[in-house]
């Protein structure tokens, strides 16, 4: 499914146009799960220059532009920022697809707001890889989540990669659930929210309701809680397959933090 999106957007690029509302509402899906792109009433031609970017006027209070509201948790920042949208904008939002297509549906940030999204994503945060998500595939979401958009990878690219790992698919075996930590994204070090307790860490998931099964489970650190595997989880009484998707998503997102904090010489 991944691959034929991709497929989708490489044409369109190839043919110069920006989609500027790749999300998964807008991909069709026929009984043979063949996917298509749709939906394109944000979408303009660049015309000439395939690395050209299109420039809307838009309110920075309302993030509405001439062609409607821009989907905020799909869109790259320099879009956001600047209102410069280009093909590599449309993969920073495929980046986004990926990830919801591997989360079965999640909402991309959860219950943040779209201002704690755009604020997050400048310092640095971006989408830990869904429960069951491989490495590749959620490394390849990284890449489509650089901040340098010229650092992005274009659709002839993905579709490439994704071509190699269906050839080869026990590169796929590897989840990144199964390490310790993930590959560092390319370029910068992302910069993340750090906690000091258990509590103040799933609060910060809306998840708070479960501190008390944390606590009386004996996980009553975040060095304990980067142990937790999903049978523990659900061993402590979290029985709503959402919640235990984010609570293994954002516990991934701990261990990366706790070994950063470790490769600077600092102690929790």
């Amino acid at each position: 499914m991944l691959r034929g999106i991709a497929s989708g957007m490489r044409y369109l690029s190839d043919m110069g146009y920006v989609h500027r509302d790749l999300a998964a509402r807008n991909i069709l899906v026929n009984s043979n799960l063949v996917c298509k792109v749709s939906d394109f009433g944000l979408s303009r031609v660049l015309e000439d220059d395939p690395e050209a970017a299109y420039t809307t006027t838009v309110s920075s209070q309302t993030h509405v532009n001439m062609g409607g509201k821009i989907p905020i948790r799909w869109t790259a920042p320099e879009a956001i920022a600047y209102r410069k949208f280009s093909s590599a904008s449309d993969a920073w939002s495929y980046g986004i697809v990926m990830w919801e297509v591997m989360s079965y549906g999640e909402r991309p940030y959860w219950e943040m707001s779209n201002q704690d999204v755009i604020l997050s994503i400048e310092e640095g945060y971006r989408l830990p890889a869904p429960m069951g998500c491989s490495v590749p595939l959620h490394q390849l979401m990284l890449h489509c989540w650089q901040k340098e958009r010229n650092h992005r990878p274009k659709f002839s690219d993905i579709v490439s990669f994704l071509d190699k790992l269906i050839r080869n698919p026990s590169s796929l075996n590897i989840l990144v659930e199964d390490v310790l930590g993930m590959p560092e994204s390319p370029g910068d070090t992302p910069e993340y929210h750090f906690f000091v307790t258990v509590t103040e860490w799933l609060d910060s998931i809306k998840m708070g309701q479960y501190a008390s099964n944390f606590m009386a489970a004996g996980f009553t650190t975040l060095d304990l809680v980067c142990r937790m595997s999903i049978d523990d989880i659900r061993s402590i009484g979290v029985t709503l397959i959402g919640h235990q998707r984010r609570i293994v998503s954002s516990i991934q997102t701990l261990r990366l933090q706790l070994m950063h904090i470790q490769e600077k010489g600092f102690h929790v």
